[in-house]
Formats: structure tokens, sequence, C-alpha cells
């Protein structure tokens, strides 16, 4: 899953591509690349971020959504919580909503999405997302993640989402120190109970800077270190930001993992 941010502010690649040309170009590069899914979102949920409007974010994501899709067939997600936000792209073109509140900061988002019936990729995150808490502290980190996934796949089958729609994030970097960070990427096997596809997102965030002491730009061989453990301990979408770099990685990777004697 490739990252498509128009925003002014994400932490990485914020203002880059926020005018609609400039994110329409990066798309295609990532499409060019490699990529499988489109990521477009234009919302930062960086620390400290502030939410702007719907009539703001629409404006931001629809010219790019519109332009993509009127040129490729390529997979489609809109990483939004608004269900305004989610059913007006879904009518454009979008084919899949990345709720980063799993349904928790807008309770109409489960019919938009049983509505449409597309995918939704449904994110672990503690407490709050804007903002995040500053000291977040778990008593059972995997046993707490498990039963807000499970209270959200509830949610979801209630509204009429069938159970095949919904992918599972453990929210890399969401409410989570940089040890929680480690424990769910060492241990992302946890969510194997689920029997939901697991999608992870470590693309150059702050934890592997607080290993390395490295700008996000500089995060590149970090990224892959985090990528490598994801999908080698279950992982089956990886949201980055370098899709040419992952696409060759992934494809090695996965030989190596899949191979027989």
């Amino acid at each position: 899953m490739g990252i498509v941010n128009v925003t002014p502010d994400s932490f990485y690649d914020g203002g880059q591509h926020f005018t609609p040309d400039a994110a329409t170009e990066h798309g295609k590069r990532l499409i060019d690349e490699g990529a499988d899914i489109l990521d477009f979102g234009g919302q930062s949920t960086r620390p400290g971020s502030q939410p702007v409007g719907v009539e703001e974010e629409l404006n931001r994501v629809l010219p790019v959504l519109s332009a993509i899709r009127k040129n490729c067939n390529l997979w489609i997600a809109v990483d939004t919580y608004r269900s305004e936000v989610a059913r007006i792209c879904l009518e454009e073109g979008a084919d899949m909503i990345n709720d980063v509140s799993s349904f928790r900061l807008d309770p109409e988002m489960p019919a938009v999405v049983a509505e449409y019936d597309v995918p939704v990729v449904c994110m672990h995150f503690k407490d709050s997302i804007h903002p995040m808490p500053a000291d977040p502290q778990y008593q059972d980190l995997f046993g707490e993640i498990l039963s807000f996934f499970r209270k959200t796949i509830l949610t979801a089958e209630q509204a009429g989402i069938g159970l095949e729609k919904i992918i599972v994030d453990p929210g890399i970097g969401f409410g989570k120190q940089l040890g929680h960070n480690l424990s769910v990427i060492s241990g992302l096997s946890f969510l194997n109970e689920l029997e939901r596809p697991v999608l992870t997102g470590p693309s150059r965030k702050s934890f592997i800077g607080k290993l390395t002491g490295l700008p996000a730009e500089d995060r590149l061989e970090g990224t892959a270190a985090a990528v490598g453990a994801c999908v080698q301990n279950g992982a089956h979408i990886i949201r980055v930001h370098d899709a040419a770099y992952f696409r060759h990685y992934c494809d090695v990777l996965d030989a190596i993992l899949n191979a027989v004697e």
C-alpha cells in the first residue's frame, strides 16, 4: 500500500504532495513503482496534528481520487474516519476505507461501509487520536489490543459488514511507547486468533528515529528492518512511503519465506 498524503503537515512528506497536481503525479509514480493499493489521506494524524473540516478534507482528496481513478484500475483506499468523506469518495470510485479510529470517531461509518460493501481497515489506538496520549500505559498490551478489535468486529457485524471485509491494523505509533511498538512488531502473530488480514504501517515512524537518532528522511533502512519483521511475523499488507524499494524488497522476502526444498 503506497501512501499519498494530500496534507501540509504529515510527519514525513507533509506539503510535498499537497496540491492536486503534485498528489496525482505522486500517485501515478507509486503505481509505476509497483504499489498494489494507493492510500489517499487528506487529514494528518501525526502527533500534535489538528483535525480539519469535512469540506477541506474532501477538497484535498477528491481531485486526486478522480484523476487517478480515470487512468487506472488499481485499488484505492481513502484514509478517513468521517462517514461523509467515506461516502462521497466511494461514490467517486474508491474501493476501500482506512479508518484509523475503528468507527470510534464517527458512529455512522459502519453503515456506510456496509452499504457500499467494501473492505475496511480498522486500526487500534489508545484512548485518543487528537490528541494522542503523552504517556500511554498498558496492563496487557496484546490482550487490550485484541479486546479492542473484538469490539470493533462486533460493531461491524452488527452494522452488516461481513467479517471477510475487515482488515486489522495494530496501530504502530498510535498511543504506544517505543517498547510497545517493538513488542507489537515482534509478537505480531498474536493477531492470528482474529483470523483477519493484518496491515502494518511502520514506515519512517518516530520509533525508528528513537532507535537510530535519525530524522524521518533518513529512516529507510530502519523501516526495512521493521517491514521485514512485520512480514515474517504475519503482516499481509505493508503501508509504506517508498513503493519501489519495498516492491522489490517484499518480492524477494516472500520468495525466501515461501521457498521449499
